[in-house]
């Protein structure tokens, strides 16, 4: 399989650069087989069943984007430099790996000041990337951060336009709990307190995973042979209780559908035996055409990046065929594109 085999052209007038509101108004596009039905978010009442599971990322994204100075005294008097910092992970020995620009202009042991309440040292410098290490921990180092930091939008929105005060409530989901993505799951962004509400009256379940959605999400392949790509590797947990509901659901005879492709990648993560089980750690599966799935009956995500491993991904769920005809007909109806953009939710032959 070549790389060239999941681009298609996508006009730059279709990506998303704020979400619809309310979030579950955005449009819907259900792949049902050989069907396609133009619909909305809400209408997820009609397709999804009682006794049917939604799994749910529940990761919070952390506003990982931070500008700040910093100060250097020498011989030659004081000077300053911006420093703009985007962190990437914390790290067992308590600091943060991150993107800092310009690199050259700080040196290990200088000290950059975000705000009044926080700053960072750099530690070291390690594969063009800084550590760093705050002045805060704990609670006081999120209330600070919070107040400091912006969302780490995605590279084709940030390049349209500057991450406001908004995106702190729209690039989150609302059952948002763990905190350590720097990308949201974007898939779950249209659900809102009404729908949830909604859903569960009509008899879908919920269950909660983590899966720490890093910036290597963005990353782009780089490989002809897609077969040899390396993904990056994200940390996530499946819990005992998370494996309990939906072998209960499987039992049952309901469908299992991850809400987004992080979640979906977890899951699958967590039952490579072809048995789902409990899972903590760092996952790096990638998943493409070929791909033998044992929990995911169907998934409901946004629209890709062409050439991307999550057009993979979705290509391996329901044929990569499909998909670029599902892909084709959500360009030509002019459903809105990438992470702020609207839905789909894929249901294979299998799961009907």
């Amino acid at each position: 399989m070549q790389l060239s085999d999941f681009d298609f052209d996508l006009p730059e007038t279709l990506i998303a650069t704020r979400p619809a509101r309310p979030r579950s108004s955005a449009k819907l596009l259900v792949a049902e087989g050989d069907k396609i039905h133009d619909r909305v978010v809400t209408d997820l009442l009609d397709w999804l069943r009682p006794g049917d599971r939604l799994v749910l990322n529940d990761t919070r994204v952390i506003p990982a984007r931070l500008s700040g100075t910093r100060h250097r005294v020498s011989a030659q008097g004081e000077t300053e430099a911006r420093i703009e910092v985007t962190l990437l992970e914390p790290r067992a020995d308590g600091c943060w790996s991150g993107l800092v620009k310009p690199l050259k202009k700080i040196k290990e042991g200088e000290e950059v000041v975000f705000s009044p309440e926080l700053s960072a040292v750099l530690e070291a410098k390690e594969d063009g990337q800084g550590v760093l290490r705050f002045n805060l921990t704990g609670e006081d180092f999120d209330t600070a951060l919070n107040a400091a930091g912006a969302m780490p939008l995605p590279p084709y929105i940030a390049a349209k336009r500057a991450a406001d005060e908004q995106d702190h409530e729209d690039y989150q989901t609302v059952w948002a709990k763990n905190t350590g993505a720097v990308a949201a799951p974007t898939a779950s962004l249209h659900f809102d307190d009404a729908l949830l509400k909604a859903l569960r009256e009509k008899g879908v379940t919920f269950t909660h995973v983590t899966l720490h959605v890093g910036a290597g999400t963005f990353l782009p392949v780089k490989v002809d042979d897609i077969t040899t790509h390396k993904m990056h590797g994200e940390w996530g947990e499946v819990s005992d209780q998370a494996v309990a509901e939906i072998k209960a659901t499987q039992e049952a005879g309901g469908r299992v559908i991850p809400v987004g492709t992080t979640a979906l990648r977890l899951i699958e993560t967590a039952a490579r035996s072809g048995d789902i089980a409990p899972f903590k750690g760092v996952t790096d599966i990638f998943i493409y055409p070929g791909f033998t799935f044992h929990v995911a009956d169907a998934l409901m995500t946004n629209f890709h990046l062409p050439k991307s491993t999550l057009m993979m991904l979705v290509s391996a769920l329901i044929g990569k065929d499909r998909i670029m005809d599902i892909y084709a007909h959500a360009i030509e109806n002019q459903y809105r594109f990438f992470s702020y953009g609207d839905a789909s939710l894929l249901i294979p032959d299998r799961s009907l």
